[in-house]
C-alpha cells in the first residue's frame, strides 16, 4: 500500500472524535484493518515481508488494537455486542494476516512459517494478544448481559449452540497465549504483558465459563504455569487460577 494512501486513510481516521463511541472505535478499527490488508498484498507483490515498525504501520495497528480507546469506553452493556464482534473480527483478522504471513496453503498448519512469524513479530503479536484478551472479556460481559436478558422462550439452540462455541473459543484463545507468549525464550516483558492481561480479566472468564470449563482450565494450567520461566508472569497466573477456583 503507497505510503500516501496509508497517511490519507490515518488522516481521515483521526477525524474529531465523538466522547467514548464504542461502535465509532470499532469503525476506525476496521476501516485501519482493511488499510492494512491492502499494504500486505501490496508487500506480497513486490516479495517483501510486512513492517509493522514503519511508522505509518504501525499507526494502522495501533488504530485497530486501539487499547486506550477501549479501556475509555463506558461500562459494558448487551447491545455493545453488534459493534464488539466488529471490532474484534477486524482484530483477529489483522493478527492471522500477520502471524500466517508466507504460510503454505493445505489441510495442516505451516508451522514452520507461523514459528518464524512469531519470532519476527512477537512485539506485535503479544500486543494483540493483549488487546484481544482485553476486548472478548468485554464481549463476555456483554454475552452474559445479553444472555439473561432473554425471556425463556429467546433460549434458542441456536443460541446456546453459539454461546457455548464463544466460550470454547476465548479458553482456547487464552491458552494459545499462553503457551506462545509466555514459555519458551521469548521476551519477559512480553509474557508479562499478557499475563496481566489474563489476570485482570480473570473474575471475568470465572463467571463466564461454566463449571467444567474452569476445572479444565485449573487443571491445564497447573502443568503450563510450571513452565513458565518469567516469575511474574507465573504470579499472575496463578491469581488467574485463583479466581477460576473462588467461584462455587
Amino acid at each position: 500500500m503507497p505510503i500516501v494512501r496509508i497517511l490519507l486513510v490515518l488522516l481521515a481516521l483521526a477525524s474529531p472524535a465523538l466522547a467514548q463511541d464504542g461502535a465509532r472505535d470499532a469503525a476506525a478499527a476496521r476501516d485501519a484493518a482493511q488499510a492494512f490488508r491492502v499494504y500486505v498484498e501490496g508487500v506480497t507483490k513486490q516479495g517483501g515481508r510486512p513492517d509493522p515498525t514503519r511508522p505509518e504501520v504501525a499507526a494502522l495497528l495501533g488504530r485497530v488494537f486501539d487499547l486506550g480507546a477501549l479501556k475509555a469506553l463506558p461500562p459494558a452493556q448487551a447491545n455493545d455486542l453488534p459493534w464488539l464482534i466488529d471490532w474484534i473480527e477486524a482484530a483477529n483478522a489483522t493478527n492471522k494476516l500477520l502471524m500466517f504471513y508466507g504460510a503454505k496453503p493445505g489441510p495442516q498448519p505451516d508451522l514452520a512459517t507461523i514459528q518464524r512469524n512469531m519470532t519476527a513479530y512477537e512485539d506485535q503479536y503479544a500486543a494483540m494478544m493483549n488487546f484481544l484478551i482485553r476486548c472478548q472479556a468485554r464481549e463476555a460481559v456483554s454475552i452474559n448481559m445479553f444472555m439473561a436478558g432473554l425471556a425463556p422462550e429467546q433460549h434458542t439452540r441456536v443460541r446456546e449452540e453459539g454461546f457455548a462455541g464463544a466460550r470454547n473459543g476465548t479458553a482456547e484463545m487464552i491458552l494459545d497465549a499462553i503457551c506462545s507468549v509466555m514459555l519458551g525464550a521469548g521476551k519477559p516483558a512480553n509474557a508479562r504483558l499478557v499475563a496481566a492481561a489474563i489476570r485482570d480479566t480473570g473474575e471475568v472468564w470465572a463467571s463466564y465459563f461454566k463449571p467444567q470449563e474452569r476445572a479444565h482450565l485449573v487443571e491445564l494450567l497447573a502443568g503450563l504455569a510450571k513452565r513458565v520461566p518469567d516469575e511474574t508472569a507465573r504470579i499472575d497466573l496463578a491469581a488467574f487460577t485463583a479466581a477460576l477456583q473462588a467461584v462455587n
